[in-house]
C-alpha cells in the first residue's frame, strides 16, 4: 500500500515539478511529506516560500550547491515551518490555490465547542490593529528559525521557533544541551567533554518542593536570581517552542518551577512553568517539551500553578495573551474543574461567577471567557444582592450536558496530590478557611 502510494506521488512529482528558478519569494508551492505529520494532516501541503538559500549538495561526480525554500504551510502554526529542497515540491503557484472550506457544522454549541480547542493561531484580520501591527513585525523579525535541532538528554528535538540565541551559535543549526545545568554547544566533542568529565550535577538547581514516587515525578523550585545563567538558558531553550514569550535574559524576578522524571541517572527536566513574584498573575510562561506532551505533563503543572496561589491565599490567573497550546490546556483544565465543582453544588443555589472563583480558586475573568461563549452565564439585572453580577446556569441537565462532550470535559491524566506538595509561601499571607476556598483543585 505504501509503496503504490510513494509510486504514485513519483509520478506526479516528474510530471509537474517546477524547475528552482520559477520559485520565488511568496509564491504558493504544493509540498509533499510534511515532517513530523500528524495523524489529521494532509500528505500534500500548500506552503508560502518564505525563504530562498543555497546550501552544499552532493552531485554523481563533484560537490556542487542546490536550493532550498523556507516555507510556511497555509492555515497551520509556525512551528511547522521549515526548509525544503525541490525534491519534495510538486507544484507552484504565483497565487494561492483555492482550497475546500471545512465541513458545516450544525449546531451553534457544535461550533463552539471546536472553536474553544482550535490549535490555530488567529489572523490579523481578527485582532486590533496596534496588535495586528506588532504581530506582523514580530512575524517579520521571527520568520525564520534559526535552529533546526537541539539534542536534550536522549532525544533529537526539531525546533518549532526562532528563539535569540547568540549568532556565532547559529551556523550549526543544531544545538547540544545538558539536561542538568542547561549549558548548551553546537560542538558535538564539547558536549561529550561536559556530559562525562564536567557537569556534576543530575537535578536542577534549586529545592525540591514535590515528589511523587510512585510516578516517578520531581517538582523543583528554582530562583531566577541565584542561578541566573542555568535560568537564561532555560528561557532561551523555551524560546524554541514559544512563539511569543520575550523573557530571555531578564530573570532575576521570576521563580521557575522544573518537572521532572525521576530515575536512577537522575531528575531530567521535561518541563516548566515560572512565575513572577508580586505579580496578580500565578503563572507567566509554561513549556513541555514536545517529546515529552500528551503526557498530562502541562495540566499537572497548571494544577501547581493553582496550588500556590491557594497557599498564598490569592485568586490565580495566568499571563495573558496565552499561546494557541496554552489555551487549550487551560480551557480543557478550567472546563473539567469548574463543571466538577458545579455538579457538587445544590441545584437550589443561586451561583454567582464570583461565588465559583472563591470555590474553585479560578479568577472571575477567566470563568467568564470560558462560560460566556456556551451560555453557561449571563449578567443578572434582577433586584436583590446578586444585581450587577454575572450568574452561572447550575442546571443539573445543562452541566450534565457539558460533562458528556468529551472535548470540553477530561480529567486530567495526574492529578496533584496536595499532601506531596512541601511548599509555603515566603511571607505570611492570610489563607482563607476550606469553606472560602476548595481545598479540592
Amino acid at each position: 500500500m505504501r509503496s503504490s502510494r510513494a509510486s504514485s506521488i513519483s509520478t506526479s512529482i516528474s510530471n509537474v515539478r517546477p524547475s528552482s528558478s520559477e520559485l520565488n519569494i511568496g509564491d504558493t508551492i504544493l509540498i509533499i511529506d510534511i515532517k513530523d505529520v500528524q495523524a489529521d494532516f494532509l500528505e500534500k501541503q500548500y506552503a508560502g516560500a518564505i525563504g530562498i538559500k543555497t546550501e552544499d549538495a552532493i552531485g554523481d561526480d563533484f560537490p556542487t550547491t542546490k536550493k532550498v525554500y523556507y516555507v510556511h504551510y497555509n492555515n497551520m502554526d509556525r512551528r511547522l515551518d521549515e526548509w525544503v529542497d525541490t525534491s519534495r515540491i510538486v507544484d507552484s503557484f504565483h497565487q494561492a490555490p483555492l482550497t475546500p472550506g471545512e465541513s458545516i457544522i450544525k449546531t451553534r454549541a457544535q461550533r463552539r465547542i471546536q472553536e474553544e480547542f482550535k490549535h490555530a493561531p488567529r489572523e490579523f484580520e481578527e485582532m486590533d490593529p496596534t496588535t495586528a501591527q506588532f504581530e506582523k513585525e514580530h512575524e517579520e523579525r521571527t520568520k525564520v528559525k534559526n535552529i533546526d535541532v537541539i539534542y536534550f538528554g536522549r532525544f533529537e528535538i526539531n525546533a518549532w521557533y526562532f528563539s535569540p540565541f547568540p549568532e556565532s551559535f547559529s551556523s550549526t543549526r543544531r544545538l547540544y544541551f545538558c539536561e542538568f545545568c542547561m549549558v548548551y554547544t553546537p560542538d558535538l566533542e564539547l558536549y561529550r567533554h561536559h556530559m562525562l568529565h564536567q557537569c556534576k550535577r543530575r537535578q536542577p538547581p534549586g529545592t525540591e518542593i514535590y515528589r511523587d514516587d510512585n510516578l516517578k515525578l520531581a517538582i523543583f523550585e528554582v530562583d531566577g536570581k541565584a542561578n541566573k545563567t542555568y535560568c537564561q538558558c532555560l528561557c532561551l531553550l523555551a524560546k524554541l517552542f514559544l512563539d511569543h514569550k520575550t523573557l530571555y535574559f531578564d530573570v532575576d524576578l521570576f521563580l521557575f518551577y522544573i518537572l521532572c522524571e525521576v530515575d536512577e541517572r537522575g531528575a531530567h527536566t521535561v518541563g516548566f512553568f515560572s512565575k513572577e513574584r508580586g505579580s496578580t498573575n500565578n503563572l507567566a510562561c509554561i513549556m513541555v517539551l514536545p517529546p515529552f506532551q500528551r503526557k498530562g505533563y502541562g495540566k499537572l503543572l497548571i494544577q501547581l500553578s493553582y496550588w500556590l496561589s491557594h497557599r498564598e491565599g490569592r485568586i490565580g490567573t495566568p499571563e495573558k495573551p496565552l499561546s494557541d497550546l496554552g489555551k487549550v490546556s487551560y480551557r480543557s483544565f478550567w472546563w473539567w474543574l469548574l463543571l466538577g465543582k458545579l455538579d457538587e453544588i445544590p441545584t437550589e443555589n443561586i451561583m454567582t461567577v464570583n461565588d465559583l472563583s472563591r470555590i474553585t480558586g479560578i479568577h472571575p475573568d477567566d470563568i467568564q471567557s470560558t462560560f460566556t461563549p456556551m451560555g453557561l452565564c449571563k449578567f443578572w439585572r434582577g433586584i436583590g444582592q446578586i444585581s450587577g453580577e454575572y450568574v452561572v446556569n447550575t442546571n443539573p441537565q445543562i452541566i450534565q450536558y457539558f460533562k458528556s462532550q468529551t472535548k470540553l470535559y477530561k480529567e486530567p491524566r495526574i492529578i496533584l496530590d496536595p499532601d506531596l506538595l512541601r511548599w509555603k509561601p515566603k511571607k505570611e499571607i492570610f489563607v482563607p478557611t476550606s469553606s472560602q476556598f476548595s481545598e479540592n483543585l
